[in-house]
């Protein structure tokens, strides 16, 4: 098997929900979270160009997008000691840990000239999959679990996310400020590429 084919079948799996249940987002958590766990609980698809750290900043690589924006699949990578600001997505995400771990600290909707609430914290071990969206609680903040290595984990979110206008948040004050976090890669991966495959079959 190629490596890569466990990305593209994911990839047609998600076509397929996405294209049937449309907004249900209770169906695409329900029927989508054991396709991501599926994925990330193999450590050995993720191409090195896409599982890259940085010294300044988390990475955020994408790895497909949907032709309709309906979805895409992204690699988030952490360096130690890396962490995201108060944010929000504004879509539904479910995030699949790969390699090593993350902490997520959830936060409620801020009070307005309140200093936000911590709502509650937990770990995210390899094969375990979070989800967020507005409905079930949307605003927290990310970071790398372990203080001597990367972690990897895989996102897959209700949009084109690099591309979509969101909030991070002032801790102090419940301040809301826009971002739009775009990507650290200019290519993705080429997942249909399947000469090998073929000449295998005709050899």
């Amino acid at each position: 098997m190629n490596k890569l084919d466990r990305l593209r079948d994911y990839i047609t799996d998600m076509t397929q929900l996405v294209s049937v249940a449309e907004a249900d987002e209770a169906r695409i958590f329900r029927d989508g979270e054991p396709l991501l766990s599926r994925l990330v609980s193999h450590d050995d698809w993720l191409p090195e160009a896409f599982a890259q750290s940085s010294n300044e900043t988390y990475r955020q690589y994408l790895l497909w997008c949907d032709p309709m924006e309906r979805f895409s699949v992204v690699s988030f990578v952490w360096g130690p000691g890396q962490k995201t600001p108060i944010h929000d997505h504004t879509v539904w995400g479910m995030v699949g840990m790969m390699r090593g771990q993350e902490l997520c600290e959830e936060y409620a909707v801020p009070a307005p000239g309140r200093a936000m609430q911590k709502a509650g914290e937990h770990a995210v071990k390899p094969g375990q999959v979070d989800k967020v969206s507005p409905s079930i609680g949307d605003i927290h903040v990310v970071s790398n679990g372990l203080k001597d290595r990367a972690s990897i984990s895989i996102h897959v979110y209700g949009a084109n996310i690099g591309a979509v206008a969101r909030h991070t948040f002032d801790g102090n004050d419940g301040h809301s400020k826009p971002f739009v976090s775009g990507y650290s890669n200019s290519v993705i991966p080429n997942l249909w590429d399947r000469s090998a495959d073929v000449r295998a079959r005709l050899s």
